[in-house]
């Protein structure tokens, strides 16, 4: 398969998890840990069979970053399918996609970059989408700003995975993953324990097929087409695909799910995506 059909159905996959994760009757810390688990189960094996090896000695200097990003993936997992559980699966979808905004703003404090007039424009407008959606029209109750509100959180945390992710630079993306997964069960299990504590009792038949469809295909399987289509395809290529993602999971919760939206809601949805994905191909011109 070519890199850009592997982007593209991987980026398709993501964009189901929220109607797979509504079959799930775990909590959502319950659901981030197996998660993690099973991926990584998965791509231990996949290590084996291809005999690859890690080199610590190489990445130990960087072991703290990853300790770190995996526990930032793990937290915004968690919030993540919190806001599936309060709002519709769109919204869950257009307010965790904010994340490349966060990074936008923030890239210039951490790393010296200067913002370009193009960068700024895309930060206002899709500020103005996300305002769009949570503070315009009927969006159907109090459960609904508290799912946008988880949403935003788990974009925060997803923001924060992509600027540790810039300081790690001897970690192959495969064994980055592999080792953000185990990094992630360390602040998960936990987490879990001190929480809800193990449940899968509770799951049916229909459950645990769903728990294993987001463990081993969703995030083992999926992520290593992405990470492994990631390194043929120039970056705007790659940019452009990645937005197959949250437009399958607003057409699943619109067409499929039945969920409403609202006309405000739709208008701040394509503005927050536009914004992001114009920012994100356009060249960068220095002001």
């Amino acid at each position: 398969m070519n890199a850009k059909a592997m982007l593209s159905i991987s980026m398709a996959i993501f964009g189901t998890l929220g109607i797979f994760t509504r079959n799930i009757a775990v909590s959502s810390g319950e659901l981030a840990l197996y998660r993690a688990v099973l991926a990584a189960m998965l791509i231990a094996v996949y290590l084996v069979g291809t005999k690859q090896k890690i080199n610590f000695k190489a990445i130990k200097k960087e072991l703290f970053l990853l300790l770190l990003s995996g526990i930032a993936m793990g937290i915004n997992w968690i919030l993540l399918f919190q806001a599936y559980k309060y709002t519709t699966i769109s919204l869950a979808t257009l307010s965790y996609y904010f994340a490349p905004v966060i990074v936008t703003a923030v890239c210039p404090v951490l790393f010296h970059e200067k913002l370009t007039r193009k960068q700024i424009v895309c930060f206002i407008m899709s500020t103005v989408g996300l305002i769009m959606i949570t503070g315009i029209g009927d969006i159907g109750g109090g459960s609904d700003y508290i799912g946008i509100l988880f949403g935003l959180g788990a974009a925060v945390f997803y923001a924060a995975v992509i600027l540790l992710n810039k300081f790690i630079k001897n970690v192959e993306g495969i064994h980055r993953t592999f080792l953000q997964f185990l990094s992630a069960i360390v602040i998960l299990v936990p987490y879990v324990i001190m929480t809800s504590g193990v449940t899968l009792r509770n799951l049916d038949g229909i459950g645990w097929i769903n728990l294993l469809i987001v463990g081993l295909v969703h995030t083992g399987i999926t992520y290593c087409m992405y990470f492994s289509s990631l390194k043929e395809l120039p970056g705007q290529k790659a940019a452009i695909l990645s937005y197959i993602d949250p437009l399958v999971a607003v057409l699943i919760s619109v067409i499929i799910l039945g969920e409403s939206m609202t006309i405000w809601q739709a208008m701040g949805g394509i503005l927050i995506l536009g914004f992001t994905l114009w920012n994100e191909i356009s060249p960068k011109v220095q002001n």
